[in-house]
């Protein structure tokens, strides 16, 4: 049998997403078994399921926007340089290279309110228009130039992946299923509450996001869309054996932040987010 480590080594593999990735992202977003529901303010619905090897339950968020177009939603995902503008936990992030036209690799870190430690996670990053639905999803990866970071714990993604489908009346569907682990040790239960927390709040997030876009795109680089138009990819390209496992991945203390309870959780839960 495989060890946890070995296991894990397979899921940070680097590989071009097929039609079978965006499958199970669609099957986890569509149907209904194994999942609860955690909160519920209409049109929004947040869920979580418990997960094979995993004490961080998967999360999943289902809303609607009367008001955002679909393309404009994908955009809004997509666009690095908007990000700057409406993500205000991203410390920093860098586009790595890329794979093919529909995979590339990234290196975000993000802040996190005390009493956690700032995070920071390496991406693949892929994508999907049918003309019918809208996906992105990634996983984390290895990458020979980003190493964990001094003052940050390394996150890990087992899979982060959006869903989105016009409405025939205008507007969008848009479902978010999440299974991260933050790493370090911290108590599984404050991770899963802080999700229910931040999960109904990004849906807020984005949706104000989104109708500022078009007019904040129309005097930045209008016609630039690397991830609609290929040719306009000005990344380099990432050789499959940059993505390997290598002696400064390896972390063998992990911090520990075990002491936080539930109390400084609802502290900074109602003021910092």
């Amino acid at each position: 049998m495989k060890s946890e480590r070995q296991e894990e080594e397979r899921r940070l593999e680097v590989r071009v997403a097929d039609d079978r990735d965006f499958e199970r992202l669609k099957k986890l977003c569509d149907c209904p078994d194994g999942w609860s529901l955690a909160y519920e303010s209409p049109p929004t619905r947040v869920y979580t399921r418990p997960t094979k090897n995993s004490t961080f339950h998967m999360i999943k968020v289902c809303t609607v926007y009367q008001d955002i177009d679909a393309y404009v939603l994908y955009d809004v995902l997509h666009d690095p340089h908007y990000r700057q503008i409406w993500d205000k936990h991203m410390i920093h992030s860098v586009d790595v290279g890329y794979l093919n036209p529909n995979n590339d690799v990234s290196y975000y870190a993000i802040s996190c309110p005390a009493p956690l430690k700032n995070r920071d996670f390496v991406l693949q990053r892929s994508w999907l228009d049918t003309g019918q639905e809208l996906y992105v999803l990634n996983h984390s990866v290895f990458h020979h130039q980003y190493p964990p970071q001094k003052g940050f714990v390394r996150g890990l993604s087992h899979l982060t992946g959006y869903l989105i489908r016009p409405l025939p009346s205008g507007g969008c569907s848009f479902s978010y299923v999440s299974h991260c682990d933050p790493r370090g040790k911290l108590p599984p239960w404050l991770v899963n509450k802080l999700t229910h927390v931040l999960a109904p709040k990004m849906v807020k997030t984005l949706h104000k996001a989104s109708l500022k876009y078009l007019s904040w795109k129309s005097h930045n680089n209008p016609n630039y869309k690397p991830w609609i138009y290929p040719e306009q990819i000005s990344l380099p390209r990432i050789a499959f054996n940059q993505c390997t496992k290598s002696p400064a991945d390896e972390v063998d203390d992990l911090l520990d932040e075990s002491h936080i309870d539930e109390k400084s959780l609802n502290h900074f839960s109602q003021e910092d987010y």
